[in-house]
């Protein structure tokens, strides 16, 4: 698994969001989440600020953002907490998982339960990358 920062993709990182619990790249129309070994992920301790921050710097509700997990570590996320992301009136344009182990991928398919939007799966970094900028739109002021 590629981290972003190794990528040749970093270049293009229009900021990073570092918190104690993972790194998000922002792109132009697609953000990346590299969240730490151990992390159990869930809307109130973790969810609810990193979507406030993005919301307020993409000055939308993130209906034209892709959404890229870079599960290069371990962790676990509360599935159901997507819904509250949703009932917060948060939005995502589509969410893909690059995982390249079955429980990652296993995992993925939990969270699909929950998701209102496309879902797709990918093994590597460059793969997930095209996809989103297959879907997002250009929504970034500065670009």
């Amino acid at each position: 698994m590629e981290y972003v920062k190794e990528s040749s993709f970093y270049k293009d990182a229009i900021q990073e969001l570092k918190y104690p619990f993972g790194i998000y790249y922002l792109f132009d129309g697609f953000i990346i989440a590299e969240i730490n070994e151990g992390v159990l992920y869930t809307w109130d301790y973790h969810g609810k600020i990193v979507a406030a921050d993005i919301a307020e710097l993409y000055e939308n509700d993130g209906r034209d953002i892709v959404y890229i997990s870079n599960r290069i570590h371990s962790y676990a996320v509360k599935p159901s907490d997507w819904i509250k992301f949703y009932s917060n009136n948060y939005k995502l344009r589509a969410y893909a998982v690059v995982s390249n182990t079955k429980r990652g991928r296993l995992n993925m398919l939990i969270e699909k339960l929950f998701m209102k939007n496309r879902i797709q799966s990918f093994d590597n970094l460059t793969d997930a990358i095209s996809w989103a900028k297959s879907l997002a739109p250009k929504v970034h002021k500065n670009s």
